[in-house]
């Protein structure tokens, strides 16, 4: 099956890889358009070409700041799965999934520990704690900060991510930086958020060096990727989602 995926070398040395939405055709989420069977079916092709023989390890995302150990796969159902927003493993033969349309997809990796995570981060997840979570989950299985590589993949640009001051209030004083200013709308304040900058700094402030963005704006990117922030915009009734995915040989 031809799948739209792209890999980063910092995270070279072990299967993983950033889907896209192949023109639209590819939809990884069981909350999007589309039969569950057929979802289903699709993610499984995505983790067999990630890994040949791998099991999907792909939790029920709800913006929180929990993270899950597999130890196992599970049965990749729209129903039943694990709640949380990240899952980390040191099992080989284990594909981690993450599905994302807008939001900050995060591959993690110590290689030389055989460690491995993946993170959702909107917003919520950032600033509630996910990232620092994934990475602490990590280290429990044996990682060191100074090993994991993290990169950061299709995200919502700041040019492309509007935002109001109820929105803005949300955040720490020290996170200003990310917020620019943008035109007023009916006569109240807008600014532009970094999400991948916010990302980022988070990233850093865990005590990772070795980090990267890939640098693509899934809101501008039509063709490539899915957004939820366009579709809404658009007035469509749902929206697709892309995965990304990791694995222990």
């Amino acid at each position: 099956m031809g799948f739209q995926v792209e890999t980063h070398p910092l995270l070279a040395g072990g299967p993983h890889g950033f889907f896209g939405s192949n023109g639209g055709g590819d939809q990884f989420g069981f909350g999007g358009p589309g039969d569950g069977v057929a979802v289903r079916a699709l993610r499984a092709a995505a983790a067999e070409a990630i890994l040949p023989g791998g099991i999907l390890a792909a939790p029920h995302q709800v913006h929180s700041p929990d993270v899950v150990t597999a130890e196992a796969g599970w049965d990749d159902s729209a129903e039943g799965r694990p709640v949380a927003d990240a899952v980390v493993t040191a099992t080989p033969g284990i594909v981690l999934g993450i599905v994302t349309a807008d939001c900050g997809p995060i591959l993690f990796a110590d290689r030389e520990a055989g460690v491995i995570g993946a993170a959702h981060a909107g917003w919520r997840g950032a600033v509630d704690g996910v990232l620092e979570n994934t990475v602490a989950a990590m280290e429990g299985l044996g990682a060191t900060r100074a090993n994991i590589a993290a990169v950061l993949g299709p995200t919502i640009a700041q040019a492309s991510y509007e935002v109001d001051a109820p929105f803005r209030e949300r955040f720490p004083a020290d996170a200003e930086r990310f917020f620019a200013p943008a035109p007023e709308r009916a006569g109240a304040a807008r600014w532009h958020f970094d999400l991948p900058g916010f990302i980022m700094a988070r990233l850093a402030d865990a005590g990772l060096s070795r980090i990267a963005d890939t640098g693509r704006d899934t809101f501008s990117h039509v063709a490539r990727y899915h957004s939820h922030r366009r579709s809404t915009q658009a007035g469509e009734a749902n929206y697709g989602r892309q995965i990304s995915m990791i694995a222990l040989p």
